[in-house]
């Protein structure tokens, strides 16, 4: 009898060839980033903001119109992370340098990271996706330790005995537009530390649009906890 109605998935496995270590996935995973790399480098910043002009207008209207719609509530989620052989102390250090100045660092860190650049007025510029959304937003000048007024009443906020490490802001399009909050908070552990990362979103906002920023961030730190411990090795 052909045509079975549950066939058997089809596997491929590597049996020999390359010397190196590594699966198929990792073959490609490296190529992949190794493609966009070369692309954002051809096109440069301003070439992926052209490219990309249309899918920001849409991603923009897509999360005003919500943040209409939601009247000031926002519906959120947390992503927890634990890394092992690097302290949050050195994971922040990184990621203080590298927000200030090395946005090659920053984009790295995801397929979907197109812009993240300091202006200066003092706040950041990010081009990411929101959900399947592509959106040009600032986080405030504020960004940090000095802009946690909005999440003091949050449910997601964490002992600071605990996790003395926090950073809030505000997300907000150019026009002032709020459209959505983050919170990030770590904390030290035996073997290295927890990275708690809070987003909220407009309430009115499609449910994918929070679970895949629920992902985005897990790989997105994911990244920049290993690059923050290949920078610290190296000295």
């Amino acid at each position: 009898m052909t045509g079975d109605l549950n066939p058997s998935p089809v596997a491929v496995t590597l049996t020999s060839g390359p010397a190196g270590p590594g699966s198929i996935d990792d073959f490609e995973l490296f190529y992949a980033r190794r493609a966009l790399h070369r692309f954002r480098a051809r096109l440069g910043r301003q070439g992926l903001l052209d490219l990309l002009a249309a899918d920001i207008e849409e991603g923009n209207a897509l999360l005003r119109e919500s943040a209409r719609a939601s009247d000031g509530t926002f519906q959120g989620g947390t992503t927890v992370l634990t890394a092992r052989g690097l302290s949050s102390a050195e994971f922040l250090g990184w990621t203080d340098k590298a927000f200030a100045a090395d946005e090659n660092a920053l984009l790295d860190a995801h397929p979907e990271h197109y812009v993240m650049a300091p202006e200066a007025d003092g706040s950041f510029h990010v081009v990411e996706n929101i959900g399947p959304h592509v959106c040009s937003f600032f986080m405030g000048g504020g960004w940090g330790t000095d802009a946690m007024a909005w999440a003091a009443d949050a449910e997601e906020l964490l002992p600071e005995p605990e996790f003395p490490h926090k950073m809030s802001s505000n997300l907000f399009l150019a026009d002032g537009t709020v459209v959505g909050r983050a919170l990030t908070q770590f904390g030290d552990t035996a073997e290295g530390f927890t990275a708690s990362l809070t987003v909220h979103v407009p309430a009115a906002c499609p449910q994918d649009v929070l679970e895949h920023h629920l992902r985005h961030y897990a790989v997105e730190f994911r990244n920049w906890i290993l690059a923050a411990a290949t920078s610290v090795r190296a000295r």
